[in-house]
């Protein structure tokens, strides 16, 4: 008797700033974030991916991605995917995108994987409002004015 479904195993799930793909087909994760450190918050976090990659499974799958807040309830972010895996032998390949994910306040955020809904990785992410360095200017990004310039009339 020949398996009608295998669910697959989940081989990595990596959470980045940005995924590529070589014309090899080879994917580059740039900016793997193991914990995220900001300034203040709120703040808004431009773009953020989940590379997950399934292996050793056979059928067609629903994998949903989720990104839970500090109390471990409010779900912030979600991406649901469908793939399927014609041969135990073959991966997939998934990136979810979270674009414009804003962080109300620090703790530790947490990233949950599941298929089928079965919970296949969970992991935590620590959102920390860390000081700026000595010696880094508070200011604006604006160059600072020269007393001895001379004054443009508006």
């Amino acid at each position: 008797m020949q398996a009608s479904r295998i669910l697959p195993d989940l081989q990595c799930s990596v959470l980045c700033e940005d995924v590529r793909q070589e014309i090899t087909g080879n994917f580059i994760a740039l900016g793997i974030i193991g914990a995220i450190r900001v300034p203040k918050v709120p703040i808004v976090a431009g773009k953020l991916c989940v590379f997950t990659r399934w292996v050793a499974g056979f059928g067609e799958f629903h994998e949903n991605i989720q990104l839970i807040g500090p109390d471990q309830e409010t779900v912030l972010r979600k991406c649901e995917t469908k793939f399927a895996l014609r041969d135990p032998s073959h991966c997939a390949t998934n990136v979810a995108i979270f674009a414009g994910t804003k962080f109300e306040v620090s703790g530790t955020y947490t990233i949950e994987v599941v298929v089928d809904d079965v919970m296949k990785l969970r992991y935590p992410i620590p959102v920390a409002v860390v000081e700026p360095p000595p010696g880094a200017s508070s200011k604006s990004s604006a160059p600072e004015e020269d007393p001895e310039a001379p004054k443009e009339n508006i």
